[in-house]
C-alpha cells in the first residue's frame, strides 16, 4: 500500500528550473504548488527513491523539510517550452515555499544569527552523517533560508545512502563531507563560545537516539511508497537501509560527528 499521496497537475507547468535535474513547478490537485523531478537517465530512479525517502525521514526528524507528495503530470501541462521526460512515470514533487533564499556566501547576511539556527545545523549536519549524504557541504549547501519563519529548510537527499547506492556496503562521510565543515558553520558559531555548541552538541544525543528508533519502525511503509513505475529493486533498498539501524554504524556516526564538530569550532 502506498501511503504518500499522489496529485495531478491542474494546470500548465510554470516554470522549469535550471539545474542539471531540470524539475518543473506546476500547480497540483491539492492546489498548492510543488517542484518536481522525474525520470532523465538511468541513475535517476535510485536518486529519486533515495530523494523520497531521505525526505521523509527528514520529516520524521523534524528538520523543516518540505512535504513531499507523488505527482502525475497531465501530457497537456507540458508546453514546448520545457524539457520532457524522456520515460513518463509517477513524479516526485516537493512542496513549494515562498519568500526563501538559497543559503550562499552572497546571502549570509540575511540569516538570523541565533542559537535556534546553530542547533538547526547541527541536526542536519547529523542526520547528513547518518543517511551518509554526500551533497550538502561547502560547495553545495542544499538549504534554503525561510525570511519568514527564520529557519533553515534542508532540501535535496537525492544523494543520501552513499550517492543512491543501494548494493554497497554504507560507508561514514568524511570531513569534508559535512556542511559543519564550511564558511557557513564558522559564520553562524562566529559568535558562540565553543563550549555552548560542544552543550549543543551533546544534548542532541538522546534526540539522535529516538530519531532512529522512530525511522526504524516507519522503513516498511516509507519504502513501500517507492511507486512501482521507478522499477527500483525495494530490497535492496530494505537491505541498505537496514544497515542505518546497527549499533555500530550509529555509534560510529555519533563519535564521527563529534570528531568533526570538535576539528571545527
Amino acid at each position: 500500500m502506498n501511503n504518500t499521496s499522489i496529485l495531478n497537475s491542474i494546470d500548465t507547468i510554470s516554470l522549469q528550473y535550471p539545474t542539471g535535474e531540470a524539475p518543473v513547478l506546476v500547480m497540483c490537485s491539492d492546489m498548492n504548488f510543488y517542484i518536481c523531478k522525474y525520470i532523465r537517465n538511468s541513475a535517476s530512479p535510485q536518486k529519486l527513491a533515495a530523494e523520497l525517502i531521505g525526505a521523509k525521514m527528514a520529516i520524521i526528524w523534524d528538520l523543516n523539510t518540505p512535504t513531499t507528495s507523488l505527482i502525475r503530470i497531465k501530457p497537456e501541462h507540458w508546453t514546448n517550452n520545457f524539457i520532457r521526460p524522456k520515460i513518463v512515470t509517477t513524479m516526485l514533487g516537493s512542496k513549494y515555499i515562498s519568500a526563501v533564499d538559497y543559503v550562499s556566501p552572497s546571502t549570509f547576511n540575511k540569516l538570523a544569527k541565533t542559537s535556534a539556527i546553530i542547533r538547526h545545523l547541527l541536526k542536519i549536519a547529523l542526520f547528513d552523517f547518518w543517511v551518509a549524504n554526500e551533497d550538502r557541504n561547502e560547495n553545495n549547501s542544499n538549504l534554503l533560508y525561510d525570511i519568514i519563519n527564520k529557519t533553515l529548510v534542508p532540501i535535496d537527499f537525492g544523494c543520501i545512502l552513499n550517492n543512491a547506492d543501494f548494493q554497497s556496503q554504507m560507508m561514514q562521510l568524511t570531513t569534508s563531507d559535512t556542511i559543519i565543515n564550511s564558511s557557513l558553520f564558522k559564520y553562524l558559531a562566529k559568535d558562540i563560545s565553543p563550549q555552548s555548541i560542544q552543550k549543543y552538541a551533546i544534548n542532541l544525543h538522546d534526540y539522535y537516539t529516538i530519531c532512529v528508533n522512530q525511522c526504524h519502525k516507519r522503513i516498511s511503509s516509507i519504502v513501500n511508497d517507492i511507486p512501482p513505475d521507478w522499477n527500483v529493486q525495494k530490497n535492496l533498498v530494505t537491505n541498505k537501509l537496514q544497515q542505518l539501524f546497527d549499533s555500530k554504524w550509529t555509534e560510529a556516526v555519533w563519535g564521527n560527528f563529534e570528531e568533526c564538530l570538535t576539528d571545527n569550532i
